[in-house]
């Protein structure tokens, strides 16, 4: 595998950040800020590669090595030496059921030889869980899949996502590897802490939930929040909710809200909380967040037996850099304390994370969590 990585900014345009190819890529990531990620830059890079798929999305923070971006794009191009890719796609606007969009996209993958599934869904529009469960009942059983939700910094206004294309609001895109030489590691891991009662789902319909122990959910939580309240949907990523869904104990999954409805006192978060789910909020804990990413490194890394990871692909969700701040770029240097120095970095920041918590167990949709992609051909 070959690796060439750019980055752009708008005071320095393009330049080469590491790497380079002898050949054409076969595909070029692209993440990057919601106004800087423009046709203007896809055209751009479509010239530079054009025989390459080129799939990314807006973001809420971009990463490049050791350094997380604002403001800019990465681009990493690869050519692999014994692995193809496939694209797939489709616009919630002709199939806004999210679980039949996963179905869709998986449709799209011919079975035989595929190993890997890597999604990138907008994400304001999509039900995550639903989107995964669907593509999760359609993929031939041993394939995996990872990905994330685009971002749009802290604002929520609009994520985009580009496929062969100009990026575009309500797409979702899924790559397909195939190669019996590829091998792909993943791993996926928080570092929040719960405080308060447990408090019981009464009533939630997919990912709006309307009542918490037969109360308004949103007046509920505001008086946990206190003056943070006045801050939603953003102040929301500082408290998310620790998710323990009927039947799924010690699932671990966290859920970030996406928005709020004053009239009906609800809140829609990027995945399901199912009725009779039961919810603690959580709490930033700096040193459990940066020993988070490096635990999503060692699980992905581990993944990959002997051979060691020539490209990893962090996605790591907006309220962990909020939380973070200036102290964002630890977690990224904690993924490559853990990795080495061979692999090259990229990544994002999301509005939600897709892998399994576990190498035994399901895929699911997360938020506020590190997660992982790394990639070797033999």
């Amino acid at each position: 595998m070959e690796i060439e990585q750019l980055h752009w900014t708008a005071g320095q345009g393009w330049r080469v950040a590491q790497g380079g190819l002898q050949g054409a890529a076969d595909l070029v990531l692209v993440f990057g800020a919601g106004a800087a990620l423009d046709p203007v830059r896809c055209r751009e890079l479509a010239e530079r590669y054009p025989a390459a798929r080129l799939v990314g999305c807006s973001t809420a923070g971009e990463i490049i090595d050791t350094r997380v971006e604002d403001d800019s794009v990465v681009a990493t191009a690869l050519r692999f030496a014994h692995s193809r890719v496939v694209l797939a796609k489709v616009d919630v606007g002709a199939t806004p059921d999210s679980r039949k969009a996963g179905q869709a996209l998986a449709a799209q993958l011919p079975a035989d030889g595929l190993v890997h599934v890597f999604v990138l869904s907008d994400g304001l529009q999509v039900n995550g869980t639903e989107l995964v469960a669907g593509l999760s009942e359609a993929l031939p059983a041993g394939v995996s899949i990872t990905g994330g939700l685009a971002g749009d910094a802290a604002d929520f206004r609009e994520t985009r996502v580009l496929a062969d294309g100009p990026p575009a609001s309500g797409l979702i895109a899924a790559l397909g590897f195939y190669g019996d030489r590829l091998r792909i590691g993943h791993g996926s891991l928080g570092g929040w802490d719960s405080f308060g009662p447990d408090r019981v789902v009464t009533r939630a319909a997919g990912n709006v939930l309307y009542e918490l122990d037969g109360q308004p959910a949103l007046d509920l939580y505001k008086r946990y929040l206190g003056e943070f309240a006045a801050d939603l949907p953003a102040s929301g990523l500082l408290f998310p909710l620790a998710l323990q869904a009927p039947g799924q104990a010690g699932s671990g999954l966290v859920r970030t809200i996406l928005a709020v409805n004053e009239a009906q006192g609800s809140m829609t978060f990027a995945g399901d909380i199912p009725t009779g789910s039961h919810v603690r909020l959580m709490k930033a804990n700096f040193e459990r967040l940066v020993d988070g990413a490096a635990g999503a490194a060692q699980a992905s890394r581990e993944r990959l037996g002997d051979d060691a990871a020539e490209l990893a692909v962090l996605i790591s969700c907006v309220g962990r850099k909020l939380v973070l701040q200036q102290r964002i770029d630890e977690e990224v240097e904690g993924v490559r304390e853990v990795l080495g120095a061979q692999p090259v970095l990229c990544g994002f920041y999301s509005y939600g994370e897709i892998s399994p918590f576990a190498p035994s167990a399901r895929c699911e949709l997360h938020n506020q969590t590190m997660t992982i992609t790394t990639f070797t051909e033999r």
